[in-house]
């Protein structure tokens, strides 16, 4: 049977998803709120997320990269039926986030830690990650729950900001934030798919979390500039938006061993390091 992916949430990330997939013989539709402003890779049929049901129902695999709401997922409560009555549909994957450990004072977690959100939008995709491990246990298909540190990539990195003149080199000792190259995410998404078993916790991180101030100067030491000063954090929190500061607030190492093993991968950018000059070296297209 033709393998029919759909990319519920063509944005920064699913755009990555969808053009991997395509590479390895994937039929893929993407959906997005507007489909007149999207600009999906080659190869990717475009619907708007109101009218995926048929779509869906055609579905064998289905990842979705939309956040949830406040009600709870979108994608369930737009599309629940279609998704209970897809009769091909074998394996879900469902782009969750590190968000769910909550703080761990900088110690390490690994895939099968408990989650201890302290964010409400995090508690939210703890609910999610909830919902689709019902719906896939109705439906008799895999899940994969990717939970994904913070993302980076062509035209969202460090290096943008260095070169705008807006990046921030914040130092709070013994922080770190583990992050992942978009285009990483598209390759263990991918991976999974071909490769279900069952229900997993899957951990999108690089092998190297690392200081936010350390990102910077890397960034800026690859485009041989002098870095930002650096701020004390205790100073630069009292600029931070509320959102930034919740990322701040929250201090965790995560692991990925579990997941590279599982998926028989190794990443195209194992650190941040790699990542820059990746970006740097494609012209930082997004």
């Amino acid at each position: 049977m033709e393998a029919r992916m759909v990319v519920a949430g063509i944005g920064y990330a699913g755009r990555a998803i969808a053009a991997e997939a395509v590479a390895h013989g994937f039929v893929v539709t993407g959906t997005t709120r507007d489909p007149v402003a999207a600009s999906p890779p080659a190869g990717v049929a475009l619907v708007a997320f109101a009218e995926a049901a048929a779509a869906l129902r055609q579905a064998t695999h289905l990842i979705v990269t939309a956040a949830p709401e406040q009600g709870g997922d979108p994608v369930l409560a737009a599309h629940g039926e279609a998704i209970a009555a897809a009769p091909a549909l074998r394996w879900i994957g469902y782009l969750s986030t590190t968000g769910v450990y909550g703080d761990r004072d900088g110690g390490w977690v690994d895939e099968a830690t408990t989650p201890a959100p302290g964010q409400a939008r995090s508690v939210r995709r703890l609910e999610a990650e909830q919902a689709w491990r019902a719906v896939a246990v109705a439906r008799g298909a895999a899940l994969d729950l990717f939970r994904v540190g913070g993302i980076y990539g062509p035209g969202r990195s460090a290096l943008e900001e260095v070169r705008a003149g807006v990046a921030r080199r914040v130092v709070k000792p013994g922080h770190a934030f583990s992050r992942i190259h978009r285009d990483d995410i598209a390759l263990a998404v991918v991976a999974a798919a071909l490769r279900p078993d069952g229900q997993r916790v899957l951990h999108l991180v690089d092998d190297e979390p690392a200081p936010s101030a350390v990102v910077v100067e890397e960034a800026a030491r690859l485009l041989g500039v002098a870095p930002p000063p650096a701020i004390p954090f205790e100073e630069a929190r009292q600029r931070m938006s509320p959102m930034a500061l919740s990322f701040w607030t929250e201090n965790r190492r995560v692991a990925n061993v579990i997941t590279k093993q599982a998926l028989g991968i190794a990443w195209r950018c194992p650190t941040y390091r790699e990542g820059l000059r990746a970006i740097l070296a494609a012209g930082d297209q997004g």
